[in-house]
């Protein structure tokens, strides 16, 4: 055999060694295509169960949030709604730096006379809004780490409307859920043909301080809040009880047509299209809120801390008359600025702890859970039944 020729046959089979090894591309929105995508810009934490099906992605330099999860492994959905460009640019934005992310931590209250994003003195706008840099752009410490959990710690100082100074060490623990833990929390059999992934934050927040916390100074309150890809076929599911005492307030009058309101319901289209901002008081509140992507076929539902307790911290953009009568569960819907600008487009599914006074070594907990489900529309529409109450064959 001439040399040219073993040199072909040598390259040739060098290619085809290369296209029997070679994996394919990602493709956008799978989790895969967002894990590579994150490894490029931060570091990264994955956590699993269900044989590799279920995983989370978590990022310790933005605040332990959990930017995005799957119920299917590196080709199924990815579920969190990321900033890519953002991501990309490794900036900071002035007012909020909106990197996405489906659990991220946060505190409240936001407006009002003890806000914590407004300085002393200054209007309840948009302009004068700021995130506190330790919900926003500050790495949270890695205190321990599993295949299943990890704990984060961050101490910070804030100062609110009053300038009271809070000295404060938050504790964070995310838990990915296996089969048997979710459907001892839900009290459910898992449904035939669904795939899954569920988790857990155990979030604290401790007066480290030597003052102690007052309801005269001002208090504040652990609040989680998840980012989801909005579309026009999404739909927002809030249960309640009683009377319905719905808050719409935050952000001006919400256009007409968007909400539908039942005696049991609360629901809109999940399209990121109008900014408005809606909340459920501890009166009516009970412990489930989700969402349904019918494209898609799925189903998100997110499980809180409740024991009936009924003060909250009220973060309206306003000078308030009753600062401590607040929401327990909030969804936000992200659309245009005044400006004409857009954080998103996402939107939101949050819950809230309760507030006290604390006195120094004395802490606020808060436990919220995530679950995804995908798969059968008569399993889907199972769960749906059971925790949320609504038969998903009557959503538009």
């Amino acid at each position: 055999m001439n040399i040219y020729l073993n040199t072909l046959l040598c390259s040739g089979i060098v290619l085809l060694m290369a296209s029997c090894t070679s994996q394919p591309e990602a493709i956008k929105g799978s989790f895969g295509f967002d894990l590579n995508f994150l490894k490029k810009y931060q570091k990264v934490i994955t956590l699993e169960e269900n044989n590799g099906k279920s995983q989370l992605i978590l990022l310790p330099d933005l605040q332990g949030r959990v930017m995005t999860s799957t119920a299917n492994g590196l080709e199924g959905n990815s579920y969190g709604w990321l900033n890519y460009d953002l991501i990309t640019s490794g900036k900071f934005e002035e007012h909020f730096s909106p990197f996405g992310g489906e659990e991220r931590f946060w505190m409240g209250p936001e407006g009002g006379q003890y806000a914590i994003f407004f300085k002393k003195g200054s209007e309840f706008t948009f302009d004068n809004w700021y995130t506190p840099k330790g919900i926003d752009t500050e790495a949270y410490e890695i205190i321990s780490q599993s295949s299943n959990e990890v704990l984060f710690q961050k101490k910070m100082s804030l100062l609110n409307y009053q300038d009271f100074k809070f000295d404060i060490e938050v504790n964070r623990k995310i838990s990915i859920l296996n089969q048997t833990q979710i459907e001892k929390d839900l009290g459910l059999d898992m449904p035939a043909n669904i795939n899954f992934v569920g988790y857990q934050s155990n979030n604290e927040i401790v007066n480290v301080g030597e003052q102690a916390w007052s309801k005269k100074s001002g208090l504040l309150s652990i609040w989680i809040l998840g980012m989801y890809m909005p579309s026009k076929n999404t739909t927002v599911v809030l249960p309640y009880k009683d009377s319905l005492a719905l808050n719409t307030s935050y952000f001006g009058t919400i256009p007409p047509g968007k909400l539908k309101i039942t005696d049991k319901h609360v629901m809109f289209n999940g399209d990121g299209t109008s900014r408005f901002k809606l909340g459920i008081p501890p009166k009516n509140v009970l412990p489930y809120a989700g969402s349904y992507d019918a494209d898609k076929k799925t189903l998100t539902i997110i499980n809180y801390t409740f024991e009936g307790d009924s003060t909250y911290v009220n973060s309206e953009w306003r000078e308030q008359e009753n600062p401590y009568e607040g929401d327990v569960v909030n969804s936000y819907n992200d659309g245009p600025l005044e400006n004409g600008g857009q954080l998103g487009p996402f939107y939101e599914l949050e819950s809230s702890s309760s507030t006290k006074e604390l006195k120094p070594g004395e802490s606020i907990k808060h436990t919220h859970k995530t679950y995804h489900f995908e798969g059968s529309f008569e399993g889907l529409n199972k769960i749906s039944k059971q925790l949320l109450n609504k038969d998903l064959n009557e959503l538009n």
